[in-house]
């Protein structure tokens, strides 16, 4: 397989009508009142799956599902035998969320494939557009890339029986209510492999700012990060009068957690120091809801997520953190229960891909940066199951899970444009 870079062809550019349209599409049928809420393995994802396929239909593209509920948008390629090429991302998302997190890794390869397809252009190999289910299942269900990996017959067969967060129901019940088949998940079923896929890519927001504050339109990631996570971290200490109880004889759970968080900031602000890259966040840091206002409080709770791309990194902080753990144990006599550790584990981008993107985007004019991922993203499953995969970012601005994200639609234009050229070049 040739990596050189192919003349981009000028009367093959990307549709540039069906984005903003659909985008709105999407908008008007998951707004939640404040935010856009499109549930993994719920009616809203499924309808802008339907929304999307009643494109492709119209577009002549060949569709299909898979047991995992994947959706794939094909257009034919002249050797059909050859690997195909699939640009995808995801069409759910967070409770209250924005429009573009997903949707605008979708749009862009339907984009991309209207554009050669309304030109009547075949490529040699299969272009595939992948509608990847349940990529922010961590919002609902606490198991990571779940359409993705169940695709390529990687999903734990442990992960169908967990229960979604919010009505106690399982993954695998919610996969057969929206007409899947969790039991052949649960085999192992494949239908992705470094067999039949040549290259995968996923459009992304960014997540952050960075592209925004350098005023970069794109930004081609090295790397995703690994991560540790405790969802459901426990510390038990001792409900007493507030006015009555002398520190002596505390066992203060609310001051336990203070203390963990502030101490375990210094241990990451000293790997720092020494050169580590790496992010650790108490998503959430509170006490009981028993707590009362004349209470100490005898419970707290916390979430907590440690990530990097550096294995070494992380683990070092994860070693803090135990170590931590059991001093705050001792001198102040509480309890810790960390619950059940998640986490996944860090995927570095195809060096290949990286440059071709690279060479595409200067020939479209558009300028770049490379950079490390700091979130998840489907990416990560590709490359971990062996395929040659790359995620790149677009300039999002005020951030990413809210429903301020707001993505230029120039900056997705250009962002298109190069894809376009990257897929001529392997795939023409």
């Amino acid at each position: 397989m040739s990596t050189a870079s192919a003349p981009f062809r000028p009367n093959l550019p990307p549709d540039r009508e069906i984005a903003p349209r659909l985008f709105q599409a999407l908008h008007d049928m998951s707004f939640d009142g404040v935010g856009i809420t499109r549930e993994a393995y719920g009616p809203k994802e499924t309808a802008a799956h339907a929304l999307v396929r009643a494109e492709a239909e119209a577009l002549g593209l060949a569709i299909s599902t898979d047991h995992a509920g994947n959706m794939y948008l094909v257009l034919k390629g002249s050797e059909p035998d050859l690997p195909q090429i699939v640009i995808g991302s995801h069409l759910d998302s967070v409770r209250t969320g924005g429009n573009y997190d997903g949707a605008a890794g979708v749009l862009a390869g339907l984009s991309v494939v209207a554009g050669l397809a309304r030109a009547s252009f075949q490529p040699k190999r299969d272009i595939t557009v992948m509608l990847i289910r349940s990529e922010e299942a961590g919002s609902w269900f606490p198991v990571s890339y779940v359409g993705s990996r169940a695709s390529l017959g990687r999903l734990p067969a442990d992960a169908l029986d967990v229960a979604r967060m919010d009505d106690g129901r399982t993954l695998a019940d919610h996969m057969t209510e929206e007409g899947f088949d969790p039991d052949a998940v649960r085999a192992g079923k494949a239908v992705l492999s470094p067999e039949n896929v040549a290259g995968f890519i996923e459009l992304h927001i960014e997540q952050g700012p960075q592209l925004d504050e350098a005023e970069i339109p794109l930004g081609i990631v090295k790397g995703i990060p690994g991560s540790r996570r405790y969802r459901d971290a426990r510390i038990f200490g001792e409900y007493n009068h507030s006015g009555a109880t002398p520190r002596r004889l505390r066992k203060d759970a609310g001051i336990a957690a203070a203390e963990l968080a502030y101490r375990l900031d210094a241990e990451w602000a000293k790997l720092e120091e020494q050169g580590h890259v790496l992010v650790c966040t108490f998503c959430v840091l509170a006490t009981a809801p028993e707590a009362g206002f004349t209470l100490i409080p005898g419970e707290a709770y916390f979430q907590l997520d440690m990530r990097s791309e550096s294995r070494e990194s992380v683990d070092l902080l994860h070693d803090a953190l135990m170590r931590l753990v059991a001093e705050i144990e001792q001198t102040r006599g509480v309890r810790f229960e960390l619950g059940v550790e998640t986490g996944s584990q860090a995927s570095p981008m195809d060096a290949t891909i990286q440059a071709e993107l690279g060479r595409a985007a200067e020939e479209a004019g558009v300028p770049f940066t490379r950079m490390l991922s700091g979130g998840g993203h489907d990416t990560a499953a590709f490359a971990q199951a062996g395929i040659p995969a790359c995620l790149m970012f677009v300039r999002n601005q005020f951030g990413s899970h809210n429903p301020r994200e707001d993505m230029r639609i120039e900056d997705f234009n250009s962002a298109c444009d190069v894809i376009s050229r990257w897929v001529l070049a392997r795939a023409g």
